[in-house]
């Protein structure tokens, strides 16, 4: 049976199906709804706010609201619930008094801020109070910034991890941006969350093999390169060799790309041999000679317990090649040697390796971590407790304030009121009832009525979202 066609930007197919049915629901006389956006606690006591803008010029920027896209939206509504309940009257009135414009304000903190847990993030609010069921409409869309940002906090909590035993072991931090390579795209459950998961890697770090994030972060943040990589290796352009030809699929790795970077992967039959026999002996005067250009071999094991096999590498590695000793008496590589491990790396295994190196006085400086399923993937919306709630109405003239306070779980009791997010002595917290001073609120209009307020460019958002020992710095270098 052929497909029927469907608009897949349609903007009223973009909501859970219950939602179709809310604007019979509210009290007779509503006429504003104000809802807002929230991490409620999780894994990580702080997040990086970054995706709104993405979403919101996605979905919502301009006329996005047609007839076309009604009608089609009232028969699939009809065939979904086997009766007509969407709200045809409404999006016709959008239409016609909008121009097919999404009639909503919304408030927001800067994108690549860090916030602590538990702080409104973003407000949204109807501005014509004969649609005052749009603001919760839209709740489905906008509550999916859940994943940019918490990829961009797990990201982050990456690096201020690196970061500190770099600080330890390291004589700088030099490194420290390409030190999480970003291997995630395969892993993703589909391109555009690669996308969208890439970028917010980004935010952080700017080594990437996602060349969706880095599309992305162009096309939605305004940034011409936002990541780079170097010529590697797979398994399939080293094992096509033979296993007797490993050393020369290496050989040829080193005559392909005689300058810069170039990342080998070396476990295709026995690590340990890799290293020992073939970098540190039939190839070493090759490495050696690439190295005095000042170009890099990064050898990548991917299989086996990581600290176990990143720690023995780097002592192979080191009986071939030799070792200094920084200025902090930890030992490294010469600079054309060094390693990348790509398999198992997480938040928590990083921690576990560059300990175990650590404690056996190897400098941090010798390794480059690539990531890909814990960092796009192995997530979800409860890994900070994402929520959006209604907070405040306006019901038969009079202002209400909302909230839900269930006995089963006080940690859902949700905010009152209109909300402000201030900003006073280094520290956030989260005004309610409308209580707040203006003056001190750093939530700032981004969208309403379909118009984008605040751009906000990739370059800005990085520095907002800079750990804070690189953020002091930069500002002792200025």
């Amino acid at each position: 049976m052929a497909a029927v066609p469907i608009c897949m930007d349609n903007a009223l197919l973009v909501t859970d199906s219950y939602k179709v049915t809310h604007h019979l629901q509210y009290p007779p006389g509503t006429t504003t709804v104000y809802s807002y956006f929230e991490c409620r606690g999780g894994k990580f006591p702080e997040v990086v706010f970054f995706g709104l803008q993405y979403l919101l010029k996605k979905w919502l920027v301009g006329p996005v609201i047609s007839r076309e896209k009604i009608v089609e939206a009232k028969e699939f509504y009809k065939l979904h619930f086997g009766q007509d309940c969407f709200n045809e009257e409404g999006w016709n009135y959008i239409l016609k008094e909008h121009g097919g414009r999404i009639p909503i304000r919304i408030h927001a903190v800067a994108e690549g801020t860090i916030v602590p847990v538990k702080n409104v993030l973003f407000s949204v609010e109807n501005t014509d109070p004969k649609v005052p069921w749009i603001t919760n409409w839209f709740e489905t869309l906008l509550v999916q910034v859940w994943y940019p940002l918490t990829v961009a906090t797990n990201s982050r909590a990456q690096k201020e991890i690196i970061a500190k035993y770099l600080l330890e072991t390291a004589d700088n931090l030099q490194g420290l941006p390409f030190k999480l390579h970003d291997f995630g795209f395969r892993g993703s459950t589909s391109v555009e969350s690669a996308a969208i998961g890439g970028a917010a890697h980004l935010v952080n770090f700017m080594g990437t093999d996602t060349i969706a994030g880095i599309v992305c972060a162009r096309k939605y943040y305004g940034c011409k390169m936002a990541g780079n990589s170097i010529p590697a290796a797979e398994h399939s352009t080293i094992t096509s060799w033979g296993k007797s030809g490993e050393a020369h699929a290496f050989r040829n790795m080193l005559e392909k790309f005689p300058k810069g970077l170039v990342a080998v992967v070396s476990d295709s039959y026995d690590i340990w041999n890799a290293c020992e026999k073939v970098w540190g002996q039939e190839l070493r005067d090759l490495v050696i000679k690439r190295g005095k250009g000042g170009n890099t071999l990064v050898i990548r094991p991917d299989s086996g317990e990581p600290a176990d096999v990143v720690v023995k590498v780097l002592t192979i590695l080191s009986k071939a090649f030799g070792v200094v000793k920084n200025s902090k008496g930890f030992k490294q590589l010469p600079p054309y040697i060094r390693v990348i491990q790509g398999d198992g790396i997480s938040y928590e295994s990083i921690t576990a390796i560059l300990e175990r190196m650590k404690k056996l006085e190897w400098s941090a400086e010798n390794i480059t971590f690539g990531s890909g399923g814990a960092l796009l993937q192995r997530l979800d919306r409860d890994t900070q407790k994402c929520a959006y709630k209604c907070s405040y109405a306006v019901i038969d003239g009079k202002p209400t304030n909302v909230f839900k306070q269930p006995v089963t779980d006080l940690g859902k009791k949700s905010k009152k009121g209109r909300l402000s997010l201030e900003y006073d002595h280094g520290k956030y917290r989260t005004v309610e009832e409308g209580k707040g001073d203006p003056a001190k609120d750093v939530l700032m209009p981004v969208f309403e009525n379909g118009k984008l307020l605040r751009e906000f460019t990739f370059e800005e958002i990085r520095a907002r979202a800079e750990i804070s020992i690189l953020k002091q710095s930069t500002n002792k270098s200025k």
